[in-house]
């Protein structure tokens, strides 16, 4: 029999991972998913507002912006410090607390809308997170996610991650809330409408080069995986990192330009 995952230690590694390096350098380019997000889940002003695993504030500034009530949360409390210097500079008021997916801390039916933007995905188990999600919306609320799917290139760059760095054994690949299947066996009865489009996201760099760089010093899961690794199998990852880039860039040999497709979902509280 094979021993059950330590969900706890799984978790911790994966707070470590993300408070390296400094995704904020990274989660400002992915500005546009939360606003498109916001759009989508037609939020209006004065409702209450709760960004899951918010990072560095994508969706959390989208709702801000839009008269919304926002309480953005994160288990990384230096992430949450960059989101409160975006607010602060743009003079929006957010509340920041310090919180886990799994086990949110507020009551039943506390928000019009649950927003999380390649955030919520990341929580090891899987399951109490959606369900977490799903206690904190009130009926006709929405829970709005932005997923990156297994097949897209996130997904592969993962894949990629895990066959030089292999995950613990049983470990929930984050791609499932990219999945339509999975979204709806999670989501799917009498309360919840799941309504699922699919998007890209283009990552815009000078070169796969370029790229790598930049994950491996500031995307937490690709500054630890590379850290990880002895210097044969850095340039081992490197160079199957290169040729999924290249295989992918519709940009030609003088600029990267990457589409990256993600599950933009809305998911009505009935």
């Amino acid at each position: 029999m094979s021993t059950p995952i330590d969900l706890t230690a799984l978790k911790e590694r994966q707070k470590v991972a993300w408070a390296s390096g400094d995704y904020a350098v990274i989660g400002t380019t992915l500005q546009i998913v939360g606003e498109t997000l916001a759009e989508a889940c037609d939020l209006r002003c004065d409702e209450e507002v709760l960004d899951v695993a918010a990072g560095n504030g994508n969706a959390t500034l989208a709702a801000a912006r839009r008269g919304c009530l926002v309480t953005s949360t994160d288990y990384v409390a230096a992430l949450l410090e960059r989101g409160q210097d975006r607010a602060r500079a743009e003079h929006l008021d957010v509340t920041f607390q310090v919180a886990d997916a799994e086990a949110l801390p507020f009551a039943d039916s506390s928000f019009d809308a649950v927003l999380s933007t390649f955030g919520v995905m990341f929580a090891p188990d899987q399951a109490t997170a959606a369900r977490e999600l799903a206690r904190v919306c009130r009926r006709g609320g929405r829970i709005g996610l932005a997923n990156w799917t297994p097949e897209g290139f996130v997904g592969q760059m993962f894949k990629t991650l895990g066959r030089h760095l292999p995950p613990p054994p049983g470990a929930q690949p984050p791609s499932n809330w990219g999945a339509e299947a999975w979204l709806h066996s999670h989501f799917d009865d009498r309360q919840f409408q799941v309504q699922v489009t699919r998007r890209h996201f283009n990552f815009r760099y000078r070169s796969a080069a370029h790229f790598i760089d930049v994950f491996r010093h500031w995307y937490g899961p690709v500054h630890k995986a590379f850290a990880a690794l002895p210097p044969e199998s850095g340039l081992a990852l490197e160079s199957d990192l290169t040729l999924l880039i290249d295989g992918l860039n519709r940009a030609g040999a003088e600029s990267m330009v990457l589409p990256s497709e993600y599950l933009e979902v809305v998911i009505t509280k009935r």
